[in-house]
């Protein structure tokens, strides 16, 4: 786990000028707006594989391998994750699952989900950010697996370089959840302080790109979502959380 300081950042973007291509995809991603975060730790990597095994005894990805990211997972199967894992270590769960009303308590210690703005905050680099487009370069080959480098495939975690706080692979490789619902207009009306989603919307939240996207969606900014029953073999995984 990496700390990451609490402090206030420009999340989102102004600037989708650049082609109808970045309009198409950015849009949700407007406007640029300030929001202040409390301190937490993020995973340094996503969830690996043999992270999950051990935990959850059994290994759901087609393309196997002990430190590739976990694949095929659901947003219901990564919370189930969180808690089974915050058990196993002895700490408090986040999660309160009935069926498919999940609700979170913030204050416990244990693992959970990163926000929304939590991951695009720790994405940019936190405090130490140098303003990148992606997480840890403007060039985004030293830092992500995407469409054009990666034969269509995962690569073990932490093989490209990391951001600016020693976080890997939050550009590429695979997307990954986050907690909250997607509403594409929710920047507009967002809180300033700790946002964490709107009270509905369409899926989860994903962020981050993968080894089957362009370069385009491994920037810090993109947004998209996928239905929380969602299972993709090898471009969707997770990393966890904690409250500080």
């Amino acid at each position: 786990m990496v700390l990451v300081e609490g402090g206030t950042f420009e999340m989102g973007t102004d600037d989708v000028e650049k082609s109808d291509y970045y309009v198409h995809v950015l849009e949700p991603s407007e406007p640029l707006h300030s929001v202040t975060l409390s301190s937490f730790y993020i995973g340094k990597y996503p969830v690996m594989q043999k992270e999950w095994q051990a935990v959850m005894g059994n290994n759901p990805s087609k393309n196997k391998g002990d430190n590739l990211p976990v694949g095929n997972v659901s947003w219901f199967d990564v919370v189930e994750y969180c808690n089974k894992l915050s058990e196993k270590e002895g700490l408090t769960p986040a999660y309160t699952i009935n069926e498919e009303d999940v609700t979170c308590d913030w204050s416990a210690n244990g693992y959970r989900l990163p926000t929304e703005a939590e991951w695009e905050y720790a994405a940019r680099g936190g405090k130490e950010s140098k303003g990148y487009d992606y997480s840890g370069s403007n060039n985004v080959d030293d830092v992500a697996w995407h469409q054009r480098n990666s034969d269509m495939k995962t690569h073990d975690v932490g093989t490209k370089d990391p951001n600016e706080l020693g976080i890997y692979d939050m550009s590429g490789n695979v997307f990954e959840w986050c907690w909250d619902r997607y509403e594409a207009e929710y920047y507009s009306e967002s809180p300033e302080s700790d946002p964490n989603g709107p009270d509905n919307g369409a899926g989860r939240v994903i962020r981050g790109g993968s080894c089957y996207n362009t370069y385009v969606d491994c920037l810090v900014v993109y947004r998209s979502s996928e239905s929380e029953y969602y299972r993709h073999n090898s471009e969707l995984g997770f990393r966890v959380v904690r409250t500080m």
